[in-house]
C-alpha cells in the first residue's frame, strides 16, 4: 500500500510555463503578505481540523470529519474562485471555503456544536454534521441575492460523488447565460463567465455520478473544473483497487481534447507544489472561462494526516513507510520549507504566525462552544426552574431533578425528558405547577418544529402553496383537441413569455419528445431553450438542479417514471433535502416532467409512488389525471420557488379535452382535492389515470342501487390540505382508497392520512379498503395488465363487498 514517488528532492518547483499568458498575474500571488496569509490561513485550518477531532472525543460533537492534508491546493483554488463562480464540492472543502471569506471558524465550531442558530451556523443551522458547508441566497423577503456579487456555494451533502450531477447543472447555466441573449442582463450571470469549481476524493471517483457527470460535462462543453483530492485511499482501500491504472487522469485519458476533437483537458499537479498549484489552476481556470471546456484537475501525494474520520485511525491500515510519506510530503509542512527556502519569512516569523493561528482558533472555538451552550441554557434553566417550583409539592420531582443535575452539559433533549417523567409522577393531580410544565412542554416542542423541522419545503412568500386557483374557462361550444395538444401549447406559453424556461431531456427536442409534448418548440426557440440530451437520468436531475440554483427554470423529463430510480439518490439526497438542510438558505425550483400509469410491461408500469413519497418529502408530488389540470399544475409551480415532480397521465396524449380559452392563465392549487362525482354510500380516493376506471366502476355501480362519491386529490405532496375527503366520510362512512401502486404504498398513504393524521376514523361505520395493483410489476400485454393491477371489475367489487356487508339483503353476494 505504499504510496510511491517520483519526488524531486527540491521544495521549491519550476514547474511555470514562462510563456504563459496568466503568468503575468503569477507576481501578484508572490508577495509576501500574500504568502504569508495562505500560510496563515492552512495553519488556522490545520488546527481546527486537529480541535475538532478532540472535541469529538471529549463528547462535545457526535462526529468529526476533516479536511487536513488539502489545505495548499484548497488555497491556490481560491485564489482563481471570482465573485459569481460557484463551489460544488464535498465535507473536506474547509480550507476553500474559509479562503474565499464564506467560512470562520466560529461558524465552523458552531455546525460541530450543531448550534441551530442561523447566524451561528449560516450554513445549516445546525442541521448538518460538520463539514457541509454554502452560503446564503436569498434577502428576508425571500427575494434571491445578486449571484455576481458573491462568491457562491452548494451546501455539501454526504453520499459520495452525490456533488457531480448538479456540479454540471451549475456549469451548465453559465452556457445558457452566454448564449441565450435575453438573460445578459440579470443579477445570475456576467454573460456566462462563471466557472463551477466541483471538488471530489479520489475514492468517489469511482462512483457512477462521476463518470456519467464528466462525460455529460465532456459533451456539453461547459465551464466545471473538478479538482479531484488523491490520498491514495478511499477510507483504508487503497486506489489500485478502485481505480484502473491507479490513477483517476490516467483512466480518463481518452476524455482528453486535442485539436480535432472536443473533450476534457486533463491536469495533474502534486498537492505540496504552491507553484506547481497556481500554474495548474490559472491554466484551469482560463481555459474554463474563457473557452467553456472543462478541465479535470488531478491533485495527487494529498496527505490525510488525521485519516479518514474521528471514527477510526488510520493508521490501522497504512504502512509504516506510506506514514512516513505523508510525514514528509505534508502540504503545510512542505509551504513551510518553501517559505523559508525562498526568504518570504524568518522562522521567528513563521513561529508568530503559528501562535497567533492557535491563539485565534482557541479563541474561535471558546466562543463558539459558549454561544451553543447560552442558547441551550436559555431552556434548560426555564425547564430546571418550573421543575423546582412543582418539587415543593412534589416530593418525587426532587429525585428526578437531583438526577437532570449530575449530568455534565445537558441538552434539550435531557431536561424534556426530565420534565415528561415529572408530569407522569403528577398525572393524577390538578396544579398550577403542574399546568406550567405542560405549557412549557407545548413551547419547547413548537420551538422544537422551528429549529428541527420546519422549510421541508418554502416557507417564503414566493411559496406555490400561495398561489390560488384559477381554474380554466370554455366557450359554450369548446374545442376539443388531443391532451398532447393542449401541453405543448402550455409549453409554449412558458417558453414565449419567460426566457428563463428552457427543457432537457432524451428526446424532448428534435422530435418534440415521445409523446410530441415539444413539438415544434426546439425550432421556435432554438437548441439552447429545448435540448436533447443522452441517456443520462441522473445528470438530466442534476442540469436541472444547478441550473434552477442560478436562477433559471429547467423542466427537465424522466422520459417515464420507472425510470427515475436511475436519480433516485440525485433526487433524494440533494433537491428533496436542500430547503430543509439549509433552513431556507438555498433552493432548487426544478420541474421534474414525467408520464407513468397504465403503461403495460414489467418495466414501463408507471407507478412507483410509495417510492417517490417516502423519498422525496421536500418536492411536490403532483398526479394530474388529464393535460387541463397538467397546465394548470405547470403554471402554478412556475410561479413558486419550490422543487415538483408532475407526472402526466400516459395514457392521456391522444384523448379528447375540451380546451380553455385562458390555458396560459388557468393554475391549480396545491394539495386541494377535485370531486368528480357526487354520492351516497362509498367515498372512492384516487389520482391520475385511476380516475377514468374509478368513474367508470362508479357508472356500473349506480346501476345496482349504489351510489359512489369519486374525490381526485390530484397531489400527494401535498395531500388534502382542507381535509376535504374527511368532509365525505362524514356524509358516506365507507372508504376505498384506489391506486396503480403496489399493495401498502400510496393506497396506504392516503389511509394514514385520511384517517389518522385528519381523524377520519371516527366517521367509518365499515373497514377501510384498498386497492391497488398485484405484489409484482405488472404483466406484459392486455391480460397481464388485467391481472396485474386494478381494473374496473376490481373496484366494482371491492365497493360491492362493502355494502354486502352493510345490507346484505339489498345487495346478496
Amino acid at each position: 500500500m505504499c504510496h510511491k514517488s517520483n519526488t524531486p528532492n527540491s521544495v521549491v518547483s519550476s514547474s511555470i510555463n514562462k510563456g504563459s499568458e496568466e503568468n503575468v498575474s503569477h507576481n501578484d500571488f508572490f508577495s509576501k503578505s500574500n504568502i504569508l496569509n495562505d500560510y496563515r490561513i492552512a495553519v488556522e485550518s490545520r488546527l481546527v481540523s486537529y480541535t475538532a477531532r478532540k472535541d469529538v472525543f471529549m463528547g462535545r460533537a457526535k462526529f468529526g470529519i476533516t479536511g487536513d492534508g488539502k489545505e495548499l491546493p484548497q488555497l491556490v483554488l481560491a485564489k482563481f474562485f471570482k465573485k459569481g463562480d460557484w463551489r460544488s464540492g464535498y465535507y473536506r472543502d474547509q480550507t476553500l471555503m474559509a479562503a474565499i471569506g464564506e467560512l470562520n471558524w466560529n461558524q465552523y465550531f458552531a455546525q460541530l456544536y450543531a448550534h441551530t442558530n442561523v447566524t451561528a451556523d449560516p450554513h445549516s443551522a445546525g442541521r448538518n454534521m460538520n463539514g457541509h458547508y454554502g452560503n446564503r441566497w436569498f434577502d428576508e423577503n425571500g427575494d434571491w441575492l445578486d449571484q455576481t456579487e458573491a462568491k457562491n456555494a452548494v451546501v455539501d451533502i454526504a453520499p459520495t460523488a452525490g456533488q457531480m450531477p448538479r456540479a454540471v447543472g451549475l456549469a451548465y447555466a453559465s452556457k445558457i447565460y452566454r448564449q441565450n441573449e435575453a438573460l445578459h442582463d440579470t443579477q445570475f450571470s456576467n454573460f456566462g463567465n462563471e466557472i463551477c469549481y466541483a471538488t471530489i476524493g479520489d475514492a468517489s471517483t469511482s462512483q457512477g455520478m462521476f463518470f456519467e457527470s464528466i462525460n455529460a460535462a465532456g459533451v456539453l462543453q461547459i465551464p466545471m473544473v473538478c479538482s479531484v483530492w488523491d490520498d491514495g485511499f478511499g477510507i483504508s482501500v487503497p486506489i489500485e483497487l478502485q481505480t484502473t491504472k491507479s490513477s483517476i487522469s490516467k483512466a480518463m485519458a481518452g476524455f482528453q481534447r486535442n485539436e480535432n476533437e472536443k473533450g476534457l483537458e486533463i491536469i495533474e499537479v502534486k498537492a505540496w507544489d504552491y507553484v506547481g498549484l497556481i500554474d495548474a489552476y490559472s491554466k484551469a481556470s482560463k481555459i474554463a472561462r474563457t473557452e467553456h471546456v472543462p478541465v479535470l484537475v488531478h491533485v495527487t501525494e494529498v496527505t490525510q494526516p488525521q485519516g479518514h474520520s474521528a471514527s477510526g485511525s488510520h493508521e490501522r491500515y497504512k504502512t509504516p513507510e506510506r506514514l512516513l510519506f505523508e510525514k514528509e510530503y505534508d502540504c503545510n509542512e512542505k509551504f513551510k520549507q518553501w517559505i523559508l527556502i525562498n526568504g518570504y519569512a524568518s522562522v521567528e516569523e513563521i513561529e508568530e504566525i503559528e501562535k497567533l493561528a492557535e491563539r485565534e482558533v482557541k479563541k474561535s472555538r471558546n466562543d463558539a462552544w459558549q454561544a451553543f451552550r447560552n442558547d441551550l441554557k436559555i431552556d434548560v434553566t426555564k425547564g430546571l426552574e418550573l421543575l423546582k417550583n412543582a418539587s415543593l409539592t412534589f416530593n418525587q420531582v426532587a429525585r428526578l431533578i437531583a438526577e437532570f443535575e449530575k449530568l455534565q452539559n445537558p441538552n434539550r433533549r435531557d431536561i424534556i425528558k426530565t420534565v415528561k417523567q415529572s408530569l407522569r409522577l403528577m398525572r393524577f393531580e390538578n396544579s398550577i405547577e403542574k399546568e406550567q410544565l405542560k405549557k412549557w412542554i407545548l413551547e419547547i416542542e413548537e420551538s422544537g418544529h422551528e429549529k428541527y423541522s420546519s422549510w421541508l419545503t418554502s416557507e417564503s412568500r414566493h411559496s406555490p402553496m400561495l398561489v390560488p386557483s384559477l381554474p380554466p374557462i370554455y366557450d359554450e361550444t369548446p374545442i376539443q383537441v388531443d391532451g398532447r395538444e393542449i401541453i405543448n401549447q402550455c409549453f409554449d406559453n412558458l417558453f414565449a413569455t419567460n426566457p428563463t424556461v428552457f427543457a432537457l431531456g432524451e428526446d424532448v427536442g428534435f422530435i418534440g419528445d415521445v409523446n410530441q409534448g415539444f413539438v415544434g418548440l426546439q425550432e421556435k426557440y432554438g437548441e439552447i431553450r429545448i435540448t436533447d440530451t443522452g441517456i443520462i437520468e441522473t445528470t438530466i436531475i442534476g442540469q436541472g438542479i444547478g441550473a434552477a440554483m442560478r436562477g433559471l427554470r429547467p423542466i427537465v423529463e424522466i422520459q417515464y417514471l420507472d425510470y427515475v430510480y436511475y436519480a433516485l439518490a440525485t433526487l433524494t439526497d440533494d433537491l428533496a433535502s436542500l430547503s430543509y438542510r439549509t433552513k431556507g438558505g438555498q433552493k432548487a425550483p426544478v420541474i421534474i416532467r414525467t408520464r407513468g400509469h397504465r403503461l403495460e410491461g414489467i418495466w414501463h408500469s408507471g407507478s412507483p409512488m410509495a417510492v417517490l413519497l417516502n423519498s422525496l418529502k421536500g418536492i411536490h408530488i403532483l398526479v394530474p389525471r388529464n393535460f387541463v389540470q397538467a397546465t394548470g399544475f405547470y403554471n402554478t409551480i412556475i410561479k413558486g420557488d419550490d422543487p415538483a415532480m408532475i407526472i402526466e397521465p400516459l395514457n392521456g396524449y391522444r384523448q379528447k379535452e375540451n380546451l380553455p380559452t385562458n390555458l396560459s392563465e388557468i393554475t391549480l392549487a396545491l394539495g386541494i382535492t377535485e370531486t368528480l362525482r357526487k354520492g351516497q354510500d362509498i367515498t372512492i380516493v384516487t389520482y391520475g389515470s385511476m380516475c377514468r376506471i374509478v368513474m367508470e366502476a362508479a357508472e356500473e355501480l349506480e346501476a345496482v342501487g349504489i351510489s359512489v362519491e369519486v374525490i381526485d386529490v390530484q397531489s400527494l405532496l401535498p395531500f388534502d390540505i382542507n381535509h376535504q375527503i374527511v368532509e365525505s366520510l362524514k356524509k358516506t362512512n365507507r372508504v376505498i382508497f384506489a391506486d396503480e401502486d403496489m399493495p401498502g404504498g400510496a393506497t396506504a398513504f392516503m389511509m394514514q392520512e385520511v384517517l389518522e393524521n385528519q381523524n377520519g376514523y371516527q366517521y367509518l361505520d365499515a373497514k377501510p379498503i384498498t386497492v391497488s395493483a398485484k405484489n409484482h410489476r405488472p404483466a406484459y400485454a392486455s391480460d397481464g395488465d388485467y391481472f396485474s393491477k386494478p381494473n374496473i371489475e376490481t373496484v366494482f367489487d371491492a365497493a360491492y363487498k362493502l355494502m354486502n356487508e352493510a345490507k346484505p339483503s339489498e345487495f346478496p353476494e
